[in-house]
């Protein structure tokens, strides 16, 4: 996978993530990329979301859009 994908890949992950959890800023959500900690230390402070919890969401997330990047 080039960083090409890789990047779109986070750009879908980042459209999710506000999706989901709106009350994160930008970037809060930025985080995500190379801060997990910090960053789910803000799911927590806004949503009181656990990380366990959280990061099965966003497993489900990465299944989502891999099922749609299949090709058939």
């Amino acid at each position: 996978m080039n960083k090409e994908q890789i990047q779109g890949q986070f750009e879908q992950y980042k459209a999710a993530i506000k999706k989901t959890w709106g009350k994160l800023t930008d970037n809060e959500i930025m985080l995500y990329d190379g801060q997990q900690d910090e960053f789910f230390g803000k799911l927590k402070e806004h949503y009181g979301i656990i990380r366990e919890d959280a990061e099965k969401q966003i497993e489900g997330f990465r299944d989502l859009f891999d099922s749609k990047n299949v090709k058939s």
